[in-house]
């Protein structure tokens, strides 16, 4: 058993990764449902936490049917991330976790996220009053490095673990690959299989099938998986990998039936958590992947990602389901 401080998340957890304007309650709702075992918020600004920005406080609505979950912050301020973790426990996660993969210009050039790697004693210095100011597990999220030559992971690993975070995730890039290419699992394995390191290490980058996260499983020997781009509009990924773990077998995908009730159920959720306007808007790029592979479908997509009224929307979803109703998605 998989354990985080004195939390249990399973004997192989799957996690769903922290993704801005993806992984929100109604995202989560749908992810859960489908077998993820442990999720964490979209990253929180810790500038926008300490000041009660809305944007920022809006992103602490968790529910009980979440847990467990993390609560990702991040910034470039020691004090105020001292202050937004303390803020964020407050909403009681079970665990305060710190973004330092975000490789996005605005963050990482600032010296938040991924930028933080090209100052690793003030990560950890960062890291060890965050430990010290809350009392839930603190873990963290990071990249291999800010580039090739300047990736020192196993080192980031030791000096993290020594300050008291309880797991470590990590992305298998650099920030200058951003999301390009491929990504180095043998890193991660290295920081794994370390003989200094006890606490878990989770994997993250291009799991994207069941065969791959077996494969990754027993090649890289990680606690757990972390899955991200792969579960937008096709949360029951989480599902699959268990089913194949277990059985060596195909879980049956899912039905074109499926695949409208979750997404509007999804859209149901994003209206009433966001409002229309914008329920509608963030619930956009969730749609290709709901109906990837059904032929023909171009002009319903279309239409879905034109449309702003929830009306309309579940118009056109009752209508997909009853022109697609005879179709076997090709997956």
């Amino acid at each position: 058993m998989v354990k985080i401080g004195n939390l249990e998340v399973g004997e192989f957890p799957l996690l769903l990764a922290p993704m801005e304007d993806v992984s929100d309650p109604p995202f989560r709702a749908v992810c859960k449902e489908n077998g993820a075992d442990m999720m964490y918020t979209e990253f929180i600004s810790s500038e926008g936490l300490i000041r009660d920005a809305a944007k920022s406080v809006e992103k602490l609505d968790i529910y009980d049917y979440e847990r467990p979950i993390g609560i990702q912050i991040f910034g470039d301020k020691i004090d105020s991330m001292r202050q937004a973790a303390a803020i964020a426990e407050e909403a009681n996660p079970e665990i305060i976790d710190i973004n330092y993969g975000c490789p996005v210009k605005k963050v990482a050039c600032k010296g938040a996220g991924a930028g933080i790697l090209l100052d690793i004693p003030k990560m950890q210095e960062m890291t060890a009053e965050i430990v010290k100011a809350v009392d839930k597990p603190v873990t963290v999220k990071t990249r291999l490095g800010w580039d090739d030559s300047t990736i020192r992971i196993v080192e980031v690993a030791k000096r993290l673990q020594d300050v008291g975070i309880q797991a470590l995730t990590i992305h298998g890039r650099t920030r200058k690959q951003m999301y390009k290419g491929v990504a180095d699992w043998t890193k991660i394995a290295e920081v794994k299989n370390h003989p200094d390191i006890h606490i878990p290490i989770f994997g993250n980058g291009d799991i994207d099938s069941p065969e791959k996260a077996v494969e990754y499983k027993e090649k890289y020997g990680v606690d757990g998986i972390m899955i991200g781009r792969a579960a937008i509009g096709y949360p029951w990924i989480f599902n699959e990998i268990k089913h194949f773990m277990e059985t060596g077998e195909h879980l049956a995908p899912p039905t074109l039936e499926e695949r409208v009730s979750v997404a509007k159920r999804h859209l149901e959720f994003s209206v009433e958590w966001k409002g229309e306007r914008k329920g509608i808007f963030e619930m956009r790029r969730h749609y290709t992947n709901y109906f990837r592979g059904i032929p023909n479908f171009k002009p319903y997509r279309t239409r879905l990602v034109e449309s702003d009224s929830f009306e309309e929307l579940s118009g056109i979803l009752a209508e997909v389901s009853e022109v697609f109703s005879d179709v076997v998605p090709v997956v």
